[in-house]
């Protein structure tokens, strides 16, 4: 007797064979990412809810915020709880947050340098009923530690972001999705976001996004122009070389913060 052929299943059980060949379909809750192209490609259509999206790049603060703001935004509607920051790598930065809808008192930064302090604050905060999202910040983490996290956000129904160097996207991962980020562009203003991992077939070219918000873009802009007008009034203006002179705005004197690195002009 051979074996069964999918004629014979009903046609629930062939609603729950996923292809390899197809995008499969999420298996709990999602978040919508903001990003429609991008949403497009992710199964279910936005982050996963209960399971870890790995997220790699060459520096640990790029992209993050610009990425990540409008599902972070929404995950906090309503008082439901805050955002906690795990070794985040700079301080964030409320004004500029909170004008994208993620209010300062929303955040909950835990400070902590050594790798297994921030694993521990990682599973405790998911473990926390309270906590909206989890981003964390484990360029150290082993495949062990990182399963863990993966299981105590499956068992409470976390959002949880973890954020690794560019290397170890030739290790290993229980992530449920992988993404790795970069820089495209003379100005980098726009990001390529290439899916490393999903429930679906690979993706061959990577999805581009905007590195910055149109408010961002729109400011960088004026003060381009001001300071070419500037130039212009004044007898000095140069033909633009090639290498990129960076103007720092001046918001903060002291300490920098995770936004400036995105309100510099070229």
């Amino acid at each position: 007797m051979g074996p069964p052929s999918f004629d014979s299943f009903s046609s629930s059980a062939r609603h729950k064979v996923w292809r390899g060949d197809e995008l499969g379909l999420a298996d709990g809750q999602v978040i919508g990412t903001g990003h429609a192209a991008l949403d497009a490609e992710l199964p279910g259509g936005g982050w996963p809810v209960g399971a870890m999206t790995e997220l790699l790049q060459s520096a640990p603060e790029a992209h993050a915020w610009q990425l990540l703001l409008p599902a972070l935004a929404q995950a906090v509607q309503g008082g439901t709880g805050p955002v906690a920051l795990i070794g985040a790598p700079q301080e964030p930065f409320g004004p500029a947050l909170a004008a994208q809808g993620l209010p300062v008192e929303a955040l909950l930064w835990v400070r902590c340098e050594a790798s297994a302090a921030k694993l521990w604050a990682c599973e405790q905060a998911l473990r926390c009923a309270d906590v909206a999202a989890v981003l964390a910040w484990l360029p150290q983490a082993r495949v062990g530690e990182l399963r863990r996290l993966q299981l105590a956000a499956a068992q409470h129904d976390a959002l949880l972001f973890v954020f690794r160097p560019e290397t170890a996207a030739q290790m290993t991962s229980p992530a449920r999705l992988r993404l790795r980020l970069a820089s495209c562009g003379e100005d980098s203003a726009q990001i390529d976001v290439h899916i490393l991992k999903r429930r679906g077939p690979p993706l061959a070219s990577p999805i581009q996004l905007p590195a910055r918000s149109e408010r961002m873009t729109a400011l960088l802009a004026a003060s381009q122009l001001r300071r070419k007008l500037r130039q212009q009034q004044e007898g000095v203006l140069q033909p633009m070389a090639e290498g990129a002179t960076v103007v720092r705005l001046g918001f903060h004197q002291e300490k920098g913060h995770a936004l400036d690195r995105i309100a510099l002009a070229a």
